[in-house]
């Protein structure tokens, strides 16, 4: 295999789990049309199952944290592709309303693996010059299987058991991670802090050359200290803690900024607008192709203008939108394409910034012996703030009214642009072990 792709192509790979993520949390909107009558489900029983999913999500990242640093990436890759192909088969086919809730919640835990799995893995395996282009990849492939979802949701509209079906094609392209994972190399930041170090020598060499190699391995001991294995106890000491928490401010406001209130729920937003069902599926459809271009967009971008120029602009720009969006509900103002078109802007924003960038800050700005378990804290937490969000937006729409809910999202992202201004520094085009130090001092 050539030099030059081999990085890319271990990271798709990798990024993989990321599309499976992305299916996993946007099936269920298209099935809300089907299964809210099926199941006879109020407002608050529809945010529970869709929201039961991000509880396993939350117990996935928690519990990968420990394992990813025990026994490395690969095999804890393997495992939530294998959940995956399992949770998606049994969803589908689900015998009662609980078993589907059941089935949700352990198709969560791989989602929760796989929201730290591929990230770490692709910024430990990927030269610094293009990690974040490498890391976006991670989201690119997100957006790819929320737009896979809608396509198979709106073609399979039509069948009978629709909604299983729904469900159940996510077990094709898991089939094809789980295949597919066997492949990639183990990581090699964690073989070299593990004794493995000739292994980690010979595969640093193979991605990034002789004189680099010899550079990371050098930053990679001075980074690694007196104590190759990092603690949970370690996440709280001087130097570390405010990294911690600030990695948890990007995780949670990343999901409280309103879009996934779009992607989980657009059949609520566009028929708050009059839309009938069909037109509902199609704006999701038109949602996917935004997201897709603009994470496109995002790729190019992001190694480019830096990763806080953009986190900065997107949350600004983001809470412009909303507000605009926030109007067009105040003033009923749905005629033609003026709603949708605010809409797919303010996804553009998103897809351009907080969604790729965030997965590229956190993947970067935690110390090496503490990756893991550090990754494993901000992820839980975005999984918690997720649930919260899953499960309240059906409440909070109906309690407040649609320009309410919209305006309350505008001032969340405006304040996340003040915290992002004051606490943020630059990481691009620095090592990992580079980075470290400057959060050190930040």
């Amino acid at each position: 295999m050539k030099k030059q792709l081999y990085v890319p192509l271990i990271s798709l790979v990798a990024a993989f789990g990321g599309l499976l993520f992305g299916f996993d949390i946007a099936v269920f909107s298209g099935t809300i049309p089907f299964i809210q009558p099926y199941y006879g489900l109020d407002e608050a029983a529809l945010g529970w199952t869709g929201s039961s999913l991000y509880v396993g999500c939350f117990a996935g990242s928690l519990v990968t944290g420990a394992l990813t640093d025990r026994f490395g990436r690969k095999l804890p890759l393997i495992v939530s592709a294998l959940i995956f192909s399992v949770s998606s088969i049994m969803m589908g086919w689900a015998g009662s309303y609980e078993a589907l809730i059941a089935w949700r919640m352990l198709a969560g835990v791989a989602v929760g693996a796989a929201s730290i799995l591929s990230p770490l893995y692709i910024a430990e395996v990927s030269p610094a010059a293009v990690r974040g282009r490498m890391v976006s990849v991670n989201q690119l492939t997100i957006v790819i299987g929320i737009l896979l979802a809608y396509l198979s949701n709106y073609l399979l509209a039509g069948t009978e058991d629709n909604w299983r079906w729904m469900f159940s094609a996510g077990a094709v392209p898991a089939a094809l991670f789980f295949i597919c994972v066997f492949f990639v190399p183990e990581s090699p930041r964690w073989l070299y802090t593990h004794g493995r170090k000739a292994e980690a020598v010979a595969l640093l060499q193979r991605i990034s050359g002789e004189a680099a190699m010899e550079a990371e391995i050098g930053q990679i001991e001075k980074s690694m200290g007196k104590d190759a294995g990092g603690r949970w106890q370690d996440l709280w000491k001087k130097g570390v803690r405010g990294v911690v928490l600030l990695g948890i401010v990007i995780a949670v406001f990343q999901q409280i900024s309103g879009a996934n209130a779009v992607f989980f729920y657009a059949p609520i937003i566009f028929g708050k607008a009059g839309m009938n069902v069909n037109d509902q599926l199609m704006q999701q459809i038109l949602v996917g192709v935004t997201n897709l271009l603009f994470t496109l967009v995002a790729m190019r971008l992001v190694d480019r203008w830096g990763r806080r120029r953009l986190m900065q602009g997107g949350a600004l720009m983001m809470a412009v939108w909303l507000l605009v969006i926030g109007l067009c509900y105040y003033f009923n103002f749905f005629s033609g394409w003026w709603l949708t078109g605010f809409v797919m802007a303010f996804i553009a924003t998103y897809a351009t910034s907080l969604a790729p960038v965030t997965w590229v800050l956190i993947s970067e700005i935690f110390p090496n012996k503490v990756r893991g378990m550090a990754m494993a804290v901000a992820t839980s937490s975005l999984w918690a703030a997720c649930f919260a969000l899953a499960y309240g937006f059906p409440v909070l729409i109906a309690a407040l009214s649609p320009h309410e809910t919209f305006f309350l999202f505008s001032g969340i992202c405006l304040l996340y642009f003040l915290i992002l201004r004051r606490f943020v520094p630059e990481t691009g085009n620095k090592t990992l072990e580079e980075i470290e130090m400057t959060m050190a001092v930040h």
